[in-house]
């Protein structure tokens, strides 16, 4: 699985509005955001990068004013953890990631009704309760709703529970397919609806959207078990790894 989830990041990354190659790593950028989170680089399977290549990658960043970052799967590139820490890389985390097939999922009783967003007050609304929910990790913004209009509209999927008042009580996405897999991630509660089975609704209508398009496996990242009991609720099982590396000192 490591390789569909590296292959996955690869394709991914290429569809960034801007996306360089550097020497066995794909770069995305988008220039809407300054975020890390947003604007990172991946290795093709397999690279085994030199010093000169790493050099080069950390120019790429640096010819924006970014902060030098990686995601990947370790154990589809062995070789590219080594070289980076060379260069002064180190590890901002290690997550595990889970997967779910069509086999697998499951809908446990409870669940809420889920809706697809289709207005600029929907798309804003998905991404204040997102923003709430991560404890202002990032800000809510119209490039952020934006940015989920473009996942719905691309081929991915942007699903939501509607709070009593009207707005978004708790949302998700998936991106759009790649190598027969899809990556569901941002799973949000804002605080006043957590514990009512609304991270659990979102996952599992997004899985199922996936594999109404002939994915696979969707593949998530979480932390902490009180959120991997939720996705196993709906049948994501364990998976494999994914590390995060950065150039400390930077932006």
């Amino acid at each position: 699985m490591d390789i569909d989830v590296q292959s996955f990041a690869v394709a991914n990354l290429r569809r960034r509005p801007v996306v360089t190659e550097v020497r066995g790593f794909v770069v995305g950028f988008d220039p809407g955001t300054t975020s890390p989170y947003v604007n990172y680089a991946t290795p093709l399977p397999g690279a085994s990068p030199t010093d000169r290549d790493i050099a080069a990658l950390i120019g790429a960043f640096h010819e924006r004013g970014l902060k030098p970052r990686l995601e990947f799967a370790p154990d589809s590139a062995p070789a590219v953890q080594a070289a980076l820490q060379r260069s002064g890389f180190t590890t901002e985390a290690v997550h595990q990631y889970l997967t779910c097939t069509p086999t697998t999922l499951t809908r446990p009783s409870g669940l809420h009704d889920v809706e697809t967003p289709s207005t600029d007050q929907e798309y804003a609304a998905i991404d204040g309760a997102l923003a709430e929910a991560f404890s202002g990790e990032f800000a809510a913004s119209p490039e952020g709703a934006d940015r989920l209009r473009r996942t719905q509209g691309n081929g991915g999927a942007v699903r939501f529970v509607r709070a009593p008042d009207g707005g978004c009580a708790g949302a998700a996405t998936c991106s759009a397919l790649a190598v027969g897999t899809s990556e569901l991630a941002g799973v949000g509660t804002r605080p006043a609806h957590r514990g009512r089975g609304i991270a659990a609704s979102v996952t599992a209508a997004l899985a199922e959207a996936m594999f109404a398009q002939g994915a696979r496996s969707v593949w998530l990242e979480y932390s902490g078990h009180g959120s991997r009991r939720v996705y196993e609720r709906v049948g994501f099982q364990p998976g494999g790894t994914r590390l995060y590396m950065s150039l400390p000192h930077e932006g």
